[in-house]
């Protein structure tokens, strides 16, 4: 791990004028991410601003029905919250699907949204990758590719978005607050929060340098069977191949997100006016570019949608 400053930040528009007036800083909370990405020198932030002391911690009850949730809320406290298990059970149960009960500790709602990809090549310094290294080339891309994109890919990368919560996020059309360097704040959709790929696969959200992530509201609750069903190669601590979260009525209608095939979470809301699983799958997967190797993955998801829709009858 290369050398570091560090500073604790007090307020959170000054959290953001910290890491803007230091070039390369990074915010750091649960760090379950980050601190992986610096000893292996992927990242090598020369600063650090914490931010776990700016009261970002709570989940309150909106006027407009819904929750909103702060970025320092640790994935453990959201998902046994019992507003959030009774209303936005989908929610819960991704964020219980995902890593392991002790980061899950650590782990804020924050810096699961911004989590970065597990593409193997992202990880290997030895090998090019415009995700790691804007312009080296895309060692996946030929090479091996099973657990990647589908969707939304482009010439210079195929990685895939990792986070179990991102998904259902989706499908709930939350809202990201921020606030700027500036002091001003804002709130960007869900849908317009994470990028895909195309030549600029570094840049992975629509957050302005310095900008922090002070909370996700949820819009009120909606009705329907709330369903997360993740596909991995082994029962616990893996990443999906793929995964559906979904809010269902009987007849099959519903929400439907995407984990494991894009850049981000994957949602085409003009497929949720079909209803058997075959059409809904048919229309979310409308355009997917595959390889060899990941191919099985379209299959895969219209057989967990039939899965997600049988229980939602049940």
């Amino acid at each position: 791990m290369k050398a570091f400053t560090y500073e604790r930040a007090k307020t959170p528009a000054a959290a953001a004028a910290a890491v803007v007036a230091h070039p390369g800083a990074r915010f750091i909370a649960g760090g379950t991410n980050l601190l992986d990405l610096m000893k292996l020198q992927i990242e090598t932030p020369p600063h650090l601003v914490d931010v776990n002391r700016l009261g970002l911690d709570t989940i309150e009850e909106t006027k407009e029905g819904g929750l909103r949730i702060g970025a320092l809320v640790r994935n453990t406290d959201l998902a046994a919250d019992g507003r959030v298990r009774r209303d936005y059970a989908v929610l819960s149960r991704a964020l219980v699907s995902g890593a392991s009960g002790q980061l899950r500790n650590k782990a804020t709602t924050a810096g699961n949204l911004l989590q970065r990809t597990r593409c193997p090549y992202f990880y290997d310094t030895t090998k090019p990758c415009n995700k790691r290294q804007p312009g080296s080339g895309c060692a996946a891309i030929g090479g091996f590719n099973r657990n990647l994109a589908i969707m939304g890919t482009s010439e210079a990368c195929i990685a895939t978005h990792p986070s179990d919560m991102a998904v259902a996020m989706r499908v709930l059309d939350a809202q990201v607050e921020t606030v700027r360097p500036d002091g001003s704040v804002r709130a960007i959709p869900i849908a317009d929060f994470h990028t895909l790929a195309g030549t600029t696969p570094h840049i992975e959200t629509t957050l302005a340098p310095g900008e922090l992530i002070t909370a996700v509201t949820l819009p009120k609750p909606i009705g329907g069977r709330h369903i997360y069903r993740k596909v991995r190669d082994r029962a616990s601590y893996a990443f999906a191949l793929i995964s559906v979260a979904a809010v269902v009525q009987p007849d099959g209608r519903g929400r439907y997100a995407l984990g494991g095939v894009a850049h981000k979470p994957w949602r085409v809301e003009a497929a949720e006016q079909q209803t058997g699983a075959k059409a809904v799958a048919a229309a979310i997967l409308a355009g997917a570019r595959t390889t060899p190797q990941n191919a099985f993955k379209l299959p895969l998801i219209e057989r967990t949608i039939t899965a997600v829709q049988a229980e939602a009858r049940a």
